[in-house]
């Protein structure tokens, strides 16, 4: 009897198989195509952004050069360890340039946010759309400007000869001129005000497209019950364009750590005399490499602001998936 009850279960299993294979060829079927398309993206991604992570391992090594192989120098260079990051952490530069790109980005992800929605509110307020689109053009223009032409514009203000603020402005308000390029006190002022207007005009766009996309029955609604412009911004606009909010601060957050270098390099003119409120984190890598040609050093500063940015955009998530949810990046 046990004999007929094993014959009995043996095909059960084949059986089994064979419908998940069955399941597995209807799906490659159906969603097979989809994967094609993923994959040329996906190949890029490794070789642009994975293989190169390869690349990391420079921050332990001392780099030598005797050999025209890059690959040779990378293999033959002797493994110092941690010797890199403690010269850079003992070193005076390290808390200034961090110091400097944590702060100039926390006032970027603010002044974005804040500037931005608020455009977003006034375009999305007006009642000529012509004027809107005419509007957020304009605006938007700054933003496909290269780093070198902004540089020239701001220099054309900034020009301690010539430049429109010594030459006018300042002189109307009765203030003296200034030498914009060695008095670094002004450019934490300066900088944010370059980027903000230079970026403005793509986070409104992002914003007015989440307003937008809100259903005008709601504001109906709070029409009918008496309120107000402001109490509909604050009750209705705000809360429905919260989760674009919180997913465009989060991956701001996520480049904390990394500084835009043209606005930091070439805005700045790279004048030493600014490097106390200049100097960041992406403009020093460039500086070690450039001027003492100590590539594991420059590795170094590189890999600490990949991995402390990785760990800011986990935390900030995290803290936002505890609060809500719903409005977590992953």
């Amino acid at each position: 009897m046990d004999q007929a009850t094993q014959a009995a279960a043996q095909p059960a299993p084949a059986k089994a198989n064979a419908k998940t294979k069955t399941l597995n060829q209807g799906y490659w079927q159906k969603y097979g195509i989809f994967y094609l398309m993923m994959a040329p993206a996906l190949v890029v991604l490794i070789i642009n952004n994975y293989i190169p992570m390869i690349g990391g391992l420079i921050a332990f090594k001392n780099m030598t050069y005797a050999s025209p192989s890059f690959f040779q120098n990378f293999m033959d260079s002797p493994w110092v360890g941690w010797d890199n990051f403690h010269y850079m952490f003992t070193s005076s530069d390290a808390w200034r340039i961090t110091r400097n790109t944590i702060l100039y980005n926390a006032v970027f992800i603010v002044m974005n946010l804040i500037v931005g929605v608020s455009f977003a509110l006034m375009f999305n307020a007006m009642r000529n759309r012509r004027q809107a689109k005419l509007h957020q053009t304009i605006m938007f223009l700054p933003y496909f400007l290269s780093m070198i032409i902004l540089s020239y514009l701001v220099y054309a203000f900034l020009n301690p000869d010539i430049g429109i603020m010594n030459r006018f402005i300042l002189p109307w308000f009765g203030a003296q001129p200034i030498d914009w390029f060695s008095d670094p006190k002004w450019w934490p002022v300066i900088l944010p005000i370059v980027n903000t207007w230079k970026g403005i005009g793509y986070y409104a766009v992002i914003y007015l497209a989440a307003i937008v996309g809100i259903d005008n029955e709601y504001y109906e609604a709070a029409h009918m019950d008496g309120a107000t412009k402001w109490r509909q911004v604050w009750s209705i606009t705000i809360p429905l364009i919260r989760p674009v909010i919180i997913i465009m601060t989060l991956l701001q957050i996520g480049r904390i750590f990394y500084a835009d270098f043209g606005l930091f390099f070439q805005v700045t003119r790279n004048a030493g005399a600014l490097y106390d409120t200049t100097l960041v984190i992406d403009t020093y890598v460039y500086q070690g490499f450039l001027v003492t040609g100590d590539i594991g050093m420059s590795s170094a500063a590189g890999l600490y602001q990949a991995v402390i940015g990785f760990i800011l955009v986990l935390t900030a998530n995290l803290i936002v998936r505890r609060i809500s949810k719903d409005d977590a990046l992953f």
